[in-house]
This record gives C-alpha cells, structure tokens and sequence, in this order.
C-alpha cells in the first residue's frame, strides 16, 4: 500500500461521510435564511437530541465496518453474512424501542436543554416528524458499515450522497416553497434517510448473496462471536456517551447565554462537524485497513497504514486551517443573513482554527483501532478527554463565559488525540504478535 492507494479509499469515504453532516448543515443553513434566529435554535435543538440517540448507536456502523472488514480480509464468506445479519436485527429492535419510549424522550431532552419557550415549540414540531426515521437511520447504518467493510466504497458514496441531495432538494422545497419551516426541514430528513434504506436494502439484496434461509440461527446466536461484538458495542458505547455529554454540555451552556449565541454556537459547531467528518473519512479508510490486516494476519499492511494514517492527520489539519482561515466569514454567511448571529459567530469564530489540529490525530488513530475491533483503548481514551473537558469547564466558563466554552471544547478535542496516542505503542505489539 503506497500513498496514492490509501488515498483511493480515503477520498470517496470522506465524500460520503461529509454528506452526513449536510443533513444538519443544510437544515441549519435553510433555517437561517428565515427572519427570527429561534428557527436556528429549533433545530439546533432538534439535531442535538437526534444526535445524541443516533451517535450513542453509532457502534452499529463502526463494529459492523470492523468485523466485515475482518472477514473480507479472511476471506470468510460465512462471516461476511454474520457480520450484517447481526447487527442488522439489532439496529431494529433498538430503534423500535425508541418509537416506543419516544414521549418521555422527547420530555426530559427539552427539559435538560431547557430552551426558550419559542426554541422549544419549534424543537418539539422537529422531534415529532424525525422520530420516525430513527429505525431507518440504525438500519442505515448497519448497511453502510457492511458495504464499507466489505470495500464496495463507490456504492455506500453513491447512497450517502443521493440521501444528501434529496435532503438539500427538500429543504428548499418545503421550507422556501411551500413555507413549512421547521416541519419541513424535519420532513426533508425522513423522507432522505427512507430512501436511503430502501435503495440500501435493495443493493445488497440484489448484488450478495445474503439470505436468512442460508443461515441456522446456531451461526447468528453463536456466544462467543456476540460476546465479543457486544463488547466492542459497549466500548464503542461509552465512547459515545462521553462524546455526546460534551456537546450536550455545550448546547445547554450556549442556550444559557440567550437565543442569538446558541444560534452563533449553533452555526460553528455545523462548521465543526464538516470538519469532523471530512477526517472521519481518512478515519473509515484507516479502519478498512486495519480490519483487513487483521483478518488476513498481515503486519506489514497495518504498519504502513498506521505510517501513512498519521501523515494525512497533520496534511487535512493544516488543509482544513488554511481554508477556513481564508473563508471564515463567507462560510458563515452561507448559514445565515441573521446579521446580529453572524456578528457573534465571528466573534468566536477563530477557536475553530485550533480545531483541525487538535483532533486530528484522535479521529484518524480511531479508526486503525476500531478496524483492529481493540476498542477498550478508545473507551479509556475519551473518559480521559471528558475529564479534561469538564476541569478546563469549570474553570474557564466562569471567568470567560462564550469564550470559556469553546476553550473547554477545543481541550477536549486535543485530549481525544493525546490520550489515545498513548495506546498506539500497545496496538503495534499486538499486532507484531500475528506473525
């Protein structure tokens, strides 16, 4: 593997994975364009309680990438079938669950965020409509796990990016043509994440030759193989949950100093996730790889991908740096014409500077470990970053209210890449250990 393979992989990953983000981009942005920064509070709020329930299951997309990869590697054909049709009947039965509790969810988010009444009616319209995609989106991301593990890399970037253009093409339509404002943005999202599974189903239906019927229930309930995708699932868990607090954290501190600045948060932290995302490509191709040298038992694969893993981490921060250092202000603009808002973000504007820099290493590293499934050092890695984020919180905020906020931000996403380089040394040694 040389750098032009790695980036093969890497570039149509990071184009399916920036589309992500666009969902909360777009509707942030569309919002924006409307005269009363409460519709960007709305559904900042909406976002955020629709985050927090699909990052905390976000496992069902990295576990399953991981184990498809590994069997890919072994070249395991029964495997390959288990490794969708586990997790698959597990995103189901989860996001039935959440159907069915979604009342008293929906009542303690807007009580623990505790927006402004105006931010809260417009929140609860956009929980209403979106709860019904959450069995879609776990679906979704079991589907696109195993297409990216299994590396049919073009197929997982041409649904991700259809879903995006649709939401795009719907936001416009209900929100600037049929003036349905926060509803619609909400509308928009479900119908594009429906279509999305359905035309994933179909693709794997269609082109695999994955049938129940070619599997005993003995091959999918085997104990040892679930003990050990639960306990990556639960590592991958905590990792999430201490993500989540943070940016949960973060909203409510933001809604404390009124509805102008959580719109202005609100609008750099959709900046943030571009960014995020845009490694969580390189992230997804590190992780690929690394599954595959497990699987296939090959040590020289994982070296040169952990080498050339770290050379992209600093090559997309200073990339990401430079643009927005350049672009700051018009990419703002493109969220919204609130004048005052857009005079506030700029205000805070340049914390997202440090950003690329900071985190780096921790998205990328993230993904050579989760392919590898050796996720306990994740877990220990974030609680170790929360920490820091809550002693850097409590110190700074006080002292520097907005700008204390972001300074907390910005420790945590440099103790995500600290801690976790320390176990880097580790995963090469039991890596060493396969030849």
């Amino acid at each position: 593997m040389n750098h032009k393979s790695y980036l093969a992989l890497a570039l149509p990953l990071t184009l399916s994975t920036v589309t992500t983000p666009l969902l909360g981009a777009v509707d942030t942005a569309v919002v924006g364009q409307l005269d009363n920064p409460a519709y960007i509070g709305g559904v900042a709020i909406g976002t955020v309680i629709f985050n927090t329930m699909y990052w905390l299951f976000g496992f069902l997309r990295i576990s399953t990438s991981g184990f498809a990869a590994q069997a890919f590697g072994a070249r395991d054909e029964l495997q390959e079938r288990l490794s969708f049709i586990r997790p698959f009947f597990i995103a189901l039965l989860i996001g039935l669950m959440f159907l069915l509790l979604q009342n008293p969810i929906e009542y303690a988010a807007l009580k623990l965020l505790n927006p402004e009444s105006d931010v809260e009616a417009l929140a609860s319209s956009y929980f209403a409509i979106r709860i019904w995609g959450v069995p879609v989106t776990f679906v979704n991301y079991v589907i696109l796990g195993w297409l990216m593990g299994m590396s049919r890399i073009k197929i997982a970037v041409m649904i991700q990016v259809l879903m995006n253009l649709v939401n795009i093409f719907l936001d416009l339509l209900f929100v600037q043509g049929f003036s349905w404002g926060v509803p619609g943005v909400a509308a928009a999202t479900l119908i594009a994440e429906s279509l999305a599974l359905v035309i994933g189903i179909y693709v794997i239906a269609k082109s695999t030759s994955i049938t129940f019927q070619s599997l005993s229930m003995a091959h999918i309930l085997d104990t040892s193989a679930l003990k050990k995708m639960l306990l990556v699932n639960q590592d991958l868990f905590v990792r999430t949950v201490c993500l989540l607090l943070v940016f949960n954290i973060f909203t409510y501190k933001s809604a404390s100093f009124g509805t102008e600045t959580l719109a202005a948060n609100a609008v750099l932290i959709q900046i943030h996730y571009l960014m995020a995302y845009f490694f969580d490509g390189f992230s997804n191709a590190s992780s690929i790889l690394s599954g595959k040298a497990v699987g296939s038992q090959d040590y020289p694969l994982h070296r040169k991908t952990l080498s050339i893993s770290a050379q992209w981490a600093v090559y997309t921060s200073i990339f990401l740096t430079v643009l927005y250092g350049l672009f700051h202000e018009r990419i703002i603009q493109l969220f919204t014409n609130n004048q005052e808002v857009i005079a506030i973000a700029m205000t805070y504007s340049d914390w997202l500077l440090l950003f690329p820099i900071s985190t780096s290493i921790g998205i990328i590293f993230y993904g050579i470990f989760t392919g590898a499934t050796e996720t306990a050092p994740v877990r220990k890695s974030m609680i170790f970053a929360f920490l820091f984020f809550l002693v850097v919180y409590f110190v700074s905020v006080p002292l520097l209210d907005n700008h204390g906020l972001w300074l907390a931000f910005i420790a945590f996403s440099a103790g995500r890449s600290i801690f976790l380089s320390f176990y880097v040394l580790k995963l090469k040694t039991s890596f060493a250990g396969l030849n």
